[in-house]
């Protein structure tokens, strides 16, 4: 069964440690002006969900509803991808970011507003940004970089088996919202849905600059899969106003909310501020941050079984494209406009 949401209300105090890993008692600590809390994040057991037992069925789904409502992220656990593929994905993505193959990668810095892949380094202290990141278009089609020799044969396999788990997500969470199973794959036409996957490594590197990975956002889509080689700064802002510390299981994923769900749902469905502090980084940090979002041509607006006399449309209704677009970004950036789009009486 998937475990019971329980809280604590430990902070850290203000010493820096290392990273921890997976399996560590979370007792690592960041800088004053970063303190978050280690209050527990729900785990849901992807399995379980499509369970042939009823009842097992019916309070996954249950638990699945909860975290969805009530947080808006959770660690998903038994989610049938094989450790090979998590392994051979890190594996490929060390040696992309072989500091001695800097030359070859600056191929893919920017070039057109059309890119379909993308790298850049950022280390900043004013933009707080310190990451080396790759974007990639993962469907409805693909495109990897070519080299290092078998990383797009990986990265084709990985994301192959993610958007598997996204469609089951999708079906589970219809039901959540008491609907038939392909009420959300419809609402955003997910079976031609526009993804982007970043992967990033994270200093500490000889050009990083300042605390801040990334800095406080939210990120557009249907929902955003995050798998990681070991923690360290993940932080996330909780519905209690509460910035809460990420350790995600080995092995498993962080499932957020996008700003897309939030719409669709007229606000029932909530995504989330959260962001990547390095400042006690003592290792580097690679992560895999998958947007899956609905169809570019898909317009998105809060759907009418979820407005009433007492909740009137919170959001307006764009095609995902313009909301990409909405402050001046390239479809690839997939950056957020949650404030755009939000009307001011919401």
């Amino acid at each position: 069964m998937a475990t019971n949401v329980i809280s604590s209300s430990q902070e850290y105090s203000s010493t820096p440690s290392p990273v921890q890993p997976s399996n560590s008692n979370h007792s690592s600590t960041v800088t004053r002006s970063y303190s978050a809390f280690d209050d527990e994040i729900p785990t849901v057991d992807y399995s379980l969900l499509f369970s042939d037992d009823p009842l097992q069925q019916s309070l996954a789904l249950e638990h699945l509803g909860q975290a969805s409502c009530k947080f808006g992220f959770f660690y998903l656990v038994n989610h049938r991808i094989p450790d090979t593929v998590l392994n051979n994905l890190f594996k490929g993505m060390t040696e992309f970011f072989d500091p001695m193959n800097l030359e070859e990668r600056k191929v893919y810095g920017k070039k057109d507003p059309v890119d379909k892949i993308r790298w850049d380094i950022n280390s900043s202290n004013s933009h707080g940004e310190n990451r080396e990141y790759l974007k990639v278009m993962t469907h409805p089609q693909c495109h990897f970089p070519s080299n290092p020799s078998g990383f797009s044969e990986v990265l084709n396999e990985y994301h192959r088996e993610m958007r598997n788990i996204v469609v089951g997500l999708a079906k589970a969470m219809s039901k959540t919202l008491g609907f038939e199973a392909n009420y959300i794959e419809k609402a955003f036409e997910l079976e031609s849905g526009f993804d982007v996957s970043a992967m990033n490594l994270y200093p500490p590197n000889h050009v990083s600059k300042g605390h801040v990975g990334i800095g406080d956002h939210t990120d557009p889509g249907f929902i955003i899969t995050l798998t990681q080689d070991v923690n360290g700064g993940l932080q996330i802002l909780s519905h209690t106003g509460k910035w809460i510390n990420v350790y995600i299981p080995d092995h498993a994923i962080l499932i957020q909310l996008g700003d897309h769900l939030e719409i669709l749902t007229n606000g029932k469905y909530k995504s989330h501020v959260h962001k990547v502090i390095v400042a006690n980084n003592e290792v580097q940090r690679l992560t895999v941050a998958t947007l899956h979002g609905p169809s570019l041509d898909k317009v998105v607006a809060p759907a009418l079984e979820f407005v009433d006399e007492d909740h009137p449309p919170a959001y307006l209704g764009m095609t995902y494209k313009q909301s990409l677009e909405a402050k001046g970004h390239d479809e690839i950036d997939v950056q957020s406009s949650l404030d755009k789009i939000r009307l001011p009486s919401a």
